[in-house]
């Protein structure tokens, strides 16, 4: 069965952890649909990259996908602001059916919405405070349970690759790692 991921932008999110995540979770086989959450297909990045999203929120906040992704950056202030985000990934989590993944500054809407506490977690240095109920563990990514972490733009290959193997297993995310020369 195909694994399908939904990706939210929104303004000023950080480049590098998105569109590396996206890239090598396609190259994994993982249906990837980036969704914008300002009611524009294009969205401005947090160093003045415009990228043109697959979708509007709208068009998928009711859709079922295998994971949930938030890039972090400076925009991660603005997943705050949407309520209905926020109550997607709530509603997500309650069902346990998708994992759900952070990177940077957005494993601190995890902790807002109390689906860290009891699980290992990691995030941008000065964010640590606001991984509610977790043990911020700050390695480069972490997986617990259906939650799944990474601390920064650079270490965003160890959070996709993370993330490939909870999706499709260690020969995908090992095929993937050798097929881009990843050492870490």
């Amino acid at each position: 069965m195909d694994k399908t991921a939904v990706l939210f932008l929104t303004t000023g999110f950080e480049e590098a952890e998105a569109l590396v995540t996206l890239d090598m979770l396609r190259r994994g086989g993982v249906a990837v649909t980036t969704a914008s959450l300002t009611g524009d297909l294009y969205v401005t990045g947090s160093h003045d990259i415009t990228v043109r999203a697959d979708a509007l929120f709208e068009d998928v906040k009711d859709a079922a996908y295998d994971a949930l992704i938030l890039p972090g950056g400076p925009g991660t202030s603005r997943y705050f602001e949407h309520e209905n985000l926020l109550n997607r990934i709530k509603k997500a989590a309650e069902c346990g059916h998708a994992v759900i993944a952070a990177i940077c500054a957005a494993p601190s809407v995890l902790g807002y919405l109390g689906l860290l506490n009891g699980k290992r977690a990691t995030c941008f240095p000065g964010f640590e405070d606001k991984l509610t109920g977790a043990t911020v563990t700050g390695q480069p990514s972490e997986t617990d349970g259906r939650v799944v972490t990474g601390k920064s733009a650079g270490c965003v290959f160890d959070f996709s690759f993370a993330l490939l193997k909870y999706l499709c297993g260690d020969e995908t995310a090992e095929k993937i790692r050798s097929a881009v020369y990843y050492k870490n």
